[in-house]
């Protein structure tokens, strides 16, 4: 086997570039499913809000609140347990020719959509009685 030059082409080479393209498309995938979670998360404190919202005049009071604390915490375990997942794969994998994933950058997003949850859940229960 030869390249268009005409230089032979070493099987290995093109086995191991393969492999490092792989790779780096893995890594990109595990960003992209880190902002997919994301924002699954951020949708179910909308839902949460929402339900809150709409239904805040049910009998008894406290049914829309629980329902709606039931999303905020749906969304904190989604958001940290993806955060925890992406940043193990991204611990495992190595970058060839993309720059990867920031860890500290995917922790900062995951803890802040965790932490405006719980304060949204406070809020439910103290403010809206």
């Amino acid at each position: 086997m030869s390249a268009r030059d005409g230089t032979p082409v070493d099987k290995q080479e093109l086995a191991e570039e393969r492999t490092d393209l792989a790779e780096d498309r893995t890594l990109m995938a595990v960003e992209r499913t880190m902002a997919s979670w994301m924002g699954a998360s951020m949708g179910a404190i909308g839902v949460g809000l929402g339900f809150r919202a709409i239904f805040g005049e049910v009998q008894p009071p406290w049914l829309p609140r629980l329902i709606a604390t039931f999303f905020m915490v749906l969304a904190i375990v989604v958001v940290i347990s993806a955060q925890r997942r992406a940043c193990h794969a991204i611990k495992r994998l190595s970058s060839n020719h993309v720059d990867p994933p920031n860890s500290g950058g995917l922790r900062i997003a995951a803890y802040g959509i965790a932490a405006g949850a719980a304060i949204l859940t406070v809020a439910i229960w103290v403010f809206f009685e």
